[in-house]
């Protein structure tokens, strides 16, 4: 199952949306558990606003809409917890090199969507380029609480990517799928936050920085739901990989915004990304 050349740029947006959104919870240190909560609070307000204007979704999909908000709560712990114990650019690639190839094995046993040899040999390289801009410092920077909440956040990413590519399919409507989703999962985070912090000090930061996570919380939001589309249309190994190339702006973006390294390892790994999505889009 190609993916037609839009679509491609389609998901290549979204890759960078979720960088983008990434960069904004990490860049904040002070109050990261907060802003992570206004962004998944975000998309559900846009989740409730555009449930009247999808149409219905067929009931097929409510035990996937279900497990992917337990995995969502799963992720959004093991996410903060990664990012609280590690730089952006070494934690990200990660938990996010992770995917592709735990979505590939995924959908050959549930799917049988079995990819031929170059295409499995262009995920496995994605996956290992993507795997080598974490180690772009060495393996010495391996060992920590970042590098494991880091790990077990990949087999969320790729159990939440499965479980939706399926509630999608069923649901019969992608775009009712994605609003009720963002209903589903965004406010919890917020509540553990209101739980967690002082009532003044969640307001106090909703009025000087709110704007910033609320924009967050539309470009979460606006990716995920292109990401979702695009699993209910093509096979979710190339959508995983694609969506994964996410790390090369995540990269770019803890270089220049957040003063994170750069070097020739993560050239090379970036090169091999590419040479990964080459192979796995060959027209053959």
């Amino acid at each position: 199952m190609k993916l037609d050349v839009w679509l491609v740029a389609l998901i290549l947006c979204s890759a960078l949306m979720h960088a983008s959104w990434n960069a904004i919870v990490k860049a904040d240190r002070h109050h990261r558990l907060v802003s992570f909560g206004i962004i998944m609070a975000t998309g559900t307000v846009i989740g409730a606003i555009a449930l009247p204007f999808v149409g219905p979704m067929s009931m097929d999909a409510l035990p996937w809409l279900i497990l992917s908000g337990v995995i969502h709560v799963f992720y959004y712990f093991f996410l903060l917890s990664a990012y609280a114990h590690g730089d952006l650019s070494h934690v990200y690639p990660i938990a996010r090199g992770l995917g592709p190839t735990l979505v590939a094995v995924f959908s050959g046993v549930l799917l049988g969507e079995h990819l031929k040899t170059y295409e499995s040999a262009g995920v496995l390289l994605v996956s290992i380029g993507i795997m080598g801009l974490a180690l772009a410092k060495g393996l010495s920077n391996w060992g920590g609480r970042g590098t494991i909440f880091a790990i077990v956040t990949g087999f969320t990413i790729a159990g939440y990517t499965v479980v939706d590519g399926l509630g999608a399919r069923a649901s019969g409507n992608a775009l009712a799928y994605i609003a009720w989703l963002n209903v589903v999962e965004g406010p919890w985070v917020l509540a553990f936050a209101l739980w967690r912090r002082p009532p003044t000090q969640v307001l106090g930061y909703l009025r000087v920085e709110g704007w910033r996570a609320g924009l967050g919380g539309l470009i979460a939001t606006l990716g995920y739901g292109i990401a979702i589309y695009a699993l209910s249309v093509g096979a979710m190994a190339h959508v995983a990989a694609l969506r994964e190339t996410s790390v090369l702006f995540a990269t770019v973006i803890g270089t220049k915004l957040l003063g994170e390294s750069f070097g020739a390892r993560r050239v090379a790994a970036a090169a091999t990304i590419v040479a990964g999505l080459v192979l796995m889009n060959l027209r053959l």
